[in-house]
């Protein structure tokens, strides 16, 4: 049926920073269909610069509230990389859990506060309250344990303190980890409700496939978060390339569109993913075999063209990152805590990283003068590399919704869930202003 139709979400909540929806269709066919950002800019790189190499995580953690970890790693890594600085395999352990602990974390938090009352037909979390108190409650907790796995070894998840180039500033100690190891367990249970919950509402998630290229960072030792330094695509086919980290412009090819102040990025394709998502489908084998089950439930298998099953990644995730960080945790025990000092520099250049944040593929990258003070910095943000891809996701789907002959209130739903699956955090994408000359 042929009819007219206009969309237009301005600010789409359930979601971090400011973005719009724009859809106007006239007699059935489509006249605009734009993802938004007019997020104001944000330019972390010139806060950094004349900056001694000390600083510059505590100021990069400042790029996000909810992903202050991955960005210190990120930073504290390029930063290594630039120094020359080969830190301890026991830093690198204690890395890895904290950033499971920042994925678990976020990823709870996205799974039952933004995306269930999609699912549960609520329009925010606090509905939810009265009908599914249970559910929430579950959530709250799961949140907190990851609230407190982070701290313990970031000294707070919010701006972390204790992560620094060359090691740790304070590490926990046997007593904290045993601890730590034992709240983990007993959330087991919790996780495997948090589970059985969305496999009861799977359902609901909308049937929606575009195949598109997926980026994530790739290891041999781990299911691609922290170590790099290698980055991995994998194509709908399966086709496989791996990339290493310092040549990540060349891949990420950023460019300027005028409807998003963020940049937006593509490889191959004319556009790709990065997130949950895309870290499934690149290093699926190297997933626990307790997070390949629950895929199994879900009927999940690389390479997933759906979008919308982002927010099934996630949870494919927390579990794998609640038993790779308590195997890890074990070695640390085996092994035995040791007060290491930091790892001095042995140099002074220019270096980059790689870090999966919950969002996707996060790039920092760095250049000192002979002194250690930063002359030169460059982040691409996840989301900013995933602003093209939700647009080509919008131009597949709205035809498909108009097939459907959905109402403007069922399209605005579908579009949203759309974006809010992608788990986006906008304003930290944002770094391309918009200026107009006046003569």
């Amino acid at each position: 049926m042929k009819k007219d139709i206009n969309v237009n979400v301005h600010h789409l909540t359930r979601v971090e920073g400011h973005g719009n929806i724009v859809v106007n269709i006239k007699n059935g066919n489509i006249e605009k269909c734009e993802w938004q950002v007019p997020e104001a800019p944000r330019f972390f790189e010139a806060m950094v610069r004349e900056r001694h190499y000390s600083e510059v995580q505590r100021i990069t953690s400042r790029i996000c509230g909810i992903c202050s970890v991955g960005h210190t790693l990120a930073a504290v890594k390029a930063i290594e990389d630039a120094l020359g600085i080969q830190v301890t395999p026991q830093t690198n352990k204690l890395r890895r859990i904290l950033k499971h602990a920042e994925n678990f974390d976020s990823h709870v938090l996205h799974i039952g506060v933004l995306v269930a009352p999609d699912l549960l037909g609520a329009p925010s979390v606090f509905p939810l309250v009265a009908t599914h108190g249970e559910v929430v409650k579950l959530v709250l907790r799961l949140k907190r344990l990851g609230h407190e796995w982070g701290s313990l070894l970031a000294g707070r998840t919010t701006h972390p303190t204790t992560c620094v180039p060359g090691g740790f500033s304070k590490i926990p100690t046997k007593n904290e980890l045993v601890a730590l190891k034992e709240k983990i367990i007993a959330n087991v249970d919790g996780i495997n409700a948090l589970v059985e919950t969305v496999l009861s509402l799977a359902g609901k998630i909308p049937d929606f496939n575009r195949p598109t290229e997926y980026m994530a960072v790739s290891n041999d030792m781990e299911y691609g978060m922290y170590l790099g330094p290698t980055v991995q695509t994998i194509m709908p086919d399966g086709t496989k390339q791996k990339y290493d980290v310092h040549d990540y412009r060349k891949i990420t090819n950023e460019y300027v569109n005028p409807r998003s102040t963020a940049k937006y990025c593509k490889n191959k394709l004319d556009c790709y993913a990065a997130g949950a998502l895309a870290r499934f489908n690149n290093n699926y084998d190297q997933l626990y075999p307790q997070a390949k089950k629950i895929a199994q439930a879900l009927g999940m298998k690389p390479v997933c063209g759906n979008p919308f099953l982002n927010s099934a990644a996630q949870l494919i995730e927390c579990a794998h990152s609640v038993y790779e960080t308590l195997d890890l945790i074990e070695e640390l025990l085996v092994d035995g805590i040791k007060d290491e000092p930091l790892v001095p520099p042995k140099r002074f250049g220019t270096g980059a990283s790689a870090v999966e944040v919950p969002r996707g593929i996060l790039f920092h990258e760095y250049s000192f003068d002979k002194e250690g003070f930063c002359t030169a910095g460059n982040c691409i943000i996840p989301t900013g590399q995933n602003h093209a891809n939700i647009q080509k996701d919008f131009e597949a789907l709205v035809p498909i919704l108009i097939q459907q002959d959905k109402n403007e209130q069922e399209m605005e739903l579908a579009l949203s869930m759309l974006v809010r699956a992608y788990d986006p955090c906008i304003s930290c994408s944002t770094h391309y202003l918009k200026v107009k000359f006046v003569k």
